[in-house]
């Protein structure tokens, strides 16, 4: 009996931003080709990469991933790793209007697991308007006219309380199309 294989895409939180956490992209390859994965490239500086692997749960190939990356670098980073399917699915589902928006307007902000409704409750929609975001399946997508670097919502929405104990990493629409176009069958 043969494993499939499938394509995959880790996203790294956190990395090479303001001079913390430097993890260059060929480190990152490697790191990914002596885990035993094929297929590997990365996608700009910010900790997207894609490579090749037998099916399994993709949370055991992130475990693996922040264990050989704090072994190489000496520093832990929290890893998401999400399978080229989930990918497409995270863009089909998309309640926004992308292709009518920048891709600075439009985020997803991948979860290690899905949070339950209450989690958000507490945030005043109206409040933050133009400003809007909706659950998907292990994801919150995020619209932010002016961007996400001026955004009060993507500020309440990063909030402790309200993704406490789950692993987030955000990422603009055009990443997002890009991982969804390199992990494609």
């Amino acid at each position: 009996m043969t494993t499939e294989v499938k394509k995959y895409a880790a996203l790294l939180r956190g990395i090479n931003v303001g001079g913390n956490k430097k993890v260059p992209m060929a480190d990152l390859r490697a790191v990914l080709q002596e885990l035993g994965h094929t297929g590997v490239q990365t996608y700009l500086q910010s900790g997207n990469a894609v490579f090749e692997a037998p099916e399994q749960d993709p949370a055991v190939l992130a475990r693996a991933l922040e264990t050989a990356i704090e072994a190489r670098f000496g520093f832990t980073v929290a890893c998401l790793v999400t399978d080229g399917d989930h990918l497409r699915a995270v863009a089909d589902a998309c309640p926004f209007p992308a292709a009518e928006l920048e891709g600075k307007q439009l985020h997803a902000t991948f979860l290690s697991e899905q949070p339950a409704e209450e989690r958000f409750a507490h945030i005043d929609r109206a409040a933050f308007l133009p400003e809007e975001f909706r659950l998907g399946d292990k994801v919150v997508y995020l619209y932010a006219p002016e961007g996400l670097g001026r955004s009060k919502l993507a500020e309440a929405l990063a909030r402790p309380s309200v993704l406490k104990g789950i692993d987030a990493t955000t990422r603009n629409w055009n990443t997002v199309a890009k991982l969804v176009e390199l992990t494609a069958s």
